[in-house]
């Protein structure tokens, strides 16, 4: 099966390459930084599936990469993958038509037989993020959303305005938030957040997909 890595880190890239070259049935045929470049990438040269970091070179999207590839060649398989906690990279990966997801921190043997199984039709996501703080799986898409602005320094004013709410409507979901957490202070809760790696403010499934 022909494969295009997606990785801006160098050293991790190589690797990938060495330990998919190494197998009888598989072979990279591309090995990119910047997820931009992947779904022209993948069409010409004519890949079976794309290993697809999140966040790549110039802040580039893999999520909005993938959804590109999907939209304009179904058949290639495109795997996600990560090495952050962001609790919303899983459902925005399936959002984009991801076939599978996988984090950083699995092992090479793993990584092959989702790779197999992938190509055999199956798909694997996690059920939740390693490392997720208490509660964030429990918040809704308006609640995440609201707490990735306020990692954005956005104030309650803004955030009504960014996302269409009454301005007191974004308090009343700050209360939800800290009681489904355990937190008793919304920057403190942001602060660890972005901290962690749970919340990413800046990528987004819609991010650009270009270098310009």
């Amino acid at each position: 099966m022909r494969i295009v890595i997606v990785e801006d880190q160098t050293i991790l890239r190589e690797s990938l390459a060495h330990a998919i070259d190494s197998q009888a049935d598989m072979n990279v045929v591309g090995k990119l930084a910047d997820a931009a470049l992947a779904p022209d990438a993948a069409i010409r040269l004519k890949a079976d599936l794309v290993l697809m970091d999140v966040c790549t070179e110039n802040d580039s999207s893999g999520i909005a990469a993938t959804r590109k590839i999907k939209q304009e060649r179904p058949e290639i398989k495109v795997i996600v993958m990560t090495g952050m906690p962001e609790v919303t990279f899983i459902d925005q990966s399936k959002e984009a038509e991801a076939d599978g997801f996988v984090y950083k921190n699995i092992g090479t043997d793993d990584l092959m037989g989702i790779i197999r199984s992938t190509m055999d039709g199956y798909s694997t996501f996690p059920r939740h993020a390693p490392g997720m703080f208490s509660g964030a799986s429990a918040l809704t898409d308006i609640e995440m959303e609201i707490l990735r602005l306020v990692c954005k320094t956005k104030t309650r004013k803004e955030i009504a305005s960014a996302l269409y709410l009454s301005e007191g409507t974004p308090k009343r979901h700050i209360s939800e938030i800290l009681a489904k957490t355990g937190y008793d202070n919304i920057l403190r809760l942001a602060i660890h957040a972005v901290a962690s790696g749970a919340v990413v403010p800046t990528i987004r499934a819609d991010d650009r997909t270009d270098s310009n």
